[in-house]
Order: C-alpha cells, then sequence, then structure tokens
C-alpha cells in the first residue's frame, strides 16, 4: 500500500512539472512577443526622434500592463500547482484552454496599443483579461474537486483568497467593458489602474493567508 502510494505521490510530481514546464515555456514567449511592437527607426533627426518615441509611449504603457497582468497569472499558477499538484480530465481540458488565453495576450496588447481611443479595442483586452481568470478559476475549482489529487490547503483559507481574487478580478475587468462604450475607453483603462490596489490587496491576503498556512503545517 506504501509502495502504491509512493508511486502516486510521484506520478503527480512529475504531472506538476509537466504542466509547470509547458506553462514556463507559453509565458515566456507571451511576454517576449509584446516588446515586438517596440521599436523606433533608424536615422531619425533630432525632431523625428523626439515624436518617434512619444509615439511610442503606448505601446510602452500596453507592454507594462500585459507584462504585469501576465506575471500576476505566472505567480497564481505557481500556488494553484502547489495547491493542486494534478491536473487531468476537465481540469486539464480547462488547463490548456488558459494557456490558449494566455498565449493570445500579445493580439489584444497590440489592439490597445494602437486603438486605445476606440471601445471595441478596450472591450477585447478587458474581456480578455476577464476569460483568462475565469478559465484560471475554473482550472482551480475543478482540480480541487479531484479529491485524490488536491491538497488540503486548496480547501481552506488559501483555496478561498485563489477563488476570491480570480473571481473578483474577472468580474472588475468584465464590468469596465460597458464604461468603454457608455462612458469613454480612457475611462475603462482609467478603472484599470484603480484596480491595482484593490489586487494588490487580494494578492497580499493570499500571500499571508498561504504563510500562515504552511507554517501551521
Amino acid at each position: 500500500m506504501s509502495d502504491a502510494r509512493a508511486a502516486a505521490e510521484k506520478a503527480d510530481e512529475k504531472s506538476a512539472d509537466r504542466l509547470t514546464t509547458l506553462s514556463d515555456g507559453i509565458f515566456a514567449i507571451a511576454m517576449t512577443l509584446l516588446v515586438l511592437d517596440l521599436h523606433v527607426e533608424p536615422g531619425l533627426d533630432k525632431d523625428a526622434f523626439t515624436d518617434a518615441v512619444r509615439q511610442a509611449l503606448p505601446d510602452l504603457g500596453a507592454y507594462a500592463l500585459s507584462f504585469t497582468i501576465l506575471a500576476g497569472f505566472w505567480r497564481d499558477h505557481r500556488l494553484i500547482v502547489r495547491l493542486v499538484p494534478r491536473f487531468e480530465g476537465v481540469a486539464l481540458r480547462f488547463a490548456l484552454m488558459w494557456l490558449g488565453a494566455i498565449a493570445l495576450v500579445p493580439f489584444p496588447t497590440a489592439l490597445l496599443s494602437e486603438y486605445a481611443a476606440r471601445p471595441l479595442a478596450v472591450a477585447v483586452y478587458a474581456g480578455m483579461v476577464a476569460v483568462t481568470n475565469l478559465l484560471e478559476l475554473a482550472m482551480f475549482l475543478t482540480g480541487r474537486r479531484q479529491t485524490e489529487h488536491a491538497t488540503e490547503a486548496s480547501r481552506t483559507e488559501v483555496g478561498r483568497a485563489v477563488t476570491a481574487d480570480l473571481a473578483s478580478t474577472a468580474a472588475l475587468f468584465a464590468a469596465t467593458v460597458p464604461v468603454a462604450y457608455l462612458v469613454s475607453p480612457p475611462a475603462a483603462m482609467w478603472c484599470w489602474l484603480a484596480l491595482v490596489p484593490v489586487k494588490l490587496t487580494l494578492t497580499h491576503r493570499k500571500r499571508a493567508t498561504a504563510r500562515r498556512h504552511g507554517r501551521a503545517s
């Protein structure tokens, strides 16, 4: 019995390692692709160079925003894999869809940098962030229901903190979609900035809860 349990735990570790390796590769590619739109043509005179740098500022802003969001998803994924060390069946399908959404991030980022004044571009970006959060939440919840693989921490305060963080972030970004159409695209983007302290508070709560649980264990 102990040999069978040890073999199962070893299989769980390999499953987590494979998913982590795949996700790290996709994150690295997505983060690198964000940089491709950042360039200034060579050979410009002083005035043209100044204008080119000024025109590149929206691209830099979109890059910084998307890189920060991707970094947040990456940190969340590292915690989720510790809570649910093995994904299979429906949970694995959600994990693959989530990674597909991560790989797609450079596209709405390019839309935002070029067409930030258009509601559709802002709505696509906000919708992308909301859907990606929901897919990660679905991956976590379905994996947690597989009781033979989920850890006890996934069902305690740590798991509830992860769920609250992902669900609230998805809801807040989704709420800015109508703002882009009914008010203005800049108003929706300012709302994203207003979400930063909310996200930081939720992240701090999640990390503090994970640390407390780790000490208790």
